[in-house]
């Protein structure tokens, strides 16, 4: 399963490292690619839980807009 979160509030590439390890912690996720010109972050991993990955990303301090299935 892979999904698109859409996050905004990132400047920079310690933002991009802030978001990957918040979205690590998530139980069910394998990897983390965060994109910082596009504002967002591919996640794979198997039963991805949309609430808990938007708590994590929220709770290091940035707005997730939106989730998509990719």
């Amino acid at each position: 399963m892979k999904k698109k979160l859409n996050i905004e509030g990132m400047s920079c590439n310690h933002c991009v490292m802030h978001v990957k390890n918040a979205l690590m912690e998530v139980e069910g996720v394998k990897n983390v690619e965060v994109n910082l010109d596009g504002k967002y972050a591919l996640v794979e991993g198997e039963s991805l839980n949309n609430e808990k990955m938007k708590a994590e990303v929220e709770d290091a301090g940035y707005d997730v807009v939106s989730i998509e299935e990719v």
